[in-house]
């Protein structure tokens, strides 16, 4: 009977100890929800060019929409101008959080006329240590028809995972999780778009950087006849530790 006693003893200290391994992790994870709701959102459209050098687009940003919307408050992003090929960046930042490691971004996102789009970016940017770690992603719609990634030593490039044109009148739910590596790197962790997850795994270089913070971006990219468009984006959230 002793034995079986140590045995069931050792089984319970093993159940309590992964018990309160797991209440330590998710107490030390930090959610940021309804980003898209926050004021003091900066925005641009020349830097949101390749290399920081696009040409200049229209565009604005209007918070507050109950139609279409998922909470009653979705943001509004427009488009438009006469250069082909323009972009606009939005971004939020949220603080340094320089201890964090992992981010897990999360964003639906509409759009009425889908064709009129060359592409969409959703981005978290991290920059800590004299590193900028760029986990920037694209639906590249239009070119490679794929999610594609951004690193500091080869630009855009594509991972292979299916991202065409967008259904119209729908609300896409869209999941990125990333990671900063303890050497140093960029990791892309997976994908899960409308339901449909892809592990990448990827792991690229981060560029110099001497500031210190954290960030959500979003950008649209024009078409050749930089056609105007509208994107609503609701409950933004980003989750780190």
């Amino acid at each position: 009977m002793k034995y079986r006693w140590k045995e069931t003893t050792h089984r319970v200290a093993f159940v309590l100890v992964a018990f309160l391994t797991l209440a330590s992790s998710a107490a030390a994870q930090t959610t940021i929800s309804k980003i898209d709701q926050m004021s003091g959102w900066d925005q641009c459209t020349v830097c949101a060019g390749t290399n920081g050098a696009g040409s200049s687009a229209s565009f604005s940003m209007t918070r507050g929409v109950s139609s279409p919307s998922m909470d009653g408050s979705a943001t509004k992003f427009n488009l438009g101008g006469t250069n082909s090929y323009s972009n606009a960046l939005w971004w939020k930042q949220l603080g340094a959080q320089s201890a964090a490691h992992h981010f897990v971004y999360d964003i639906y996102f509409y759009l009425k006329t889908p064709t009129s789009a060359q592409a969409l970016e959703f981005d978290v940017n991290q920059s800590v240590g004299g590193h900028k770690y760029i986990f920037g992603t694209e639906c590249s719609m239009k070119s490679t028809k794929t999610w594609r990634i951004w690193s500091a030593s080869k630009s855009w490039f594509s991972t292979g995972v299916p991202c065409g044109v967008p259904s119209a009148y729908t609300w896409h739910h869209l999941t990125w999780e990333f990671q900063r590596t303890t050497d140093n790197k960029v990791k892309f962790v997976s994908v899960t778009y409308d339901g449909n997850k892809h592990y990448l795994n990827t792991v690229v270089d981060p560029k110099s950087s001497s500031t210190n913070e954290l960030n959500v971006a979003f950008q649209m990219d024009g078409n050749k006849y930089q056609t105007d468009y509208s994107t609503w984006v609701d409950k933004i959230s980003l989750r780190y530790w």
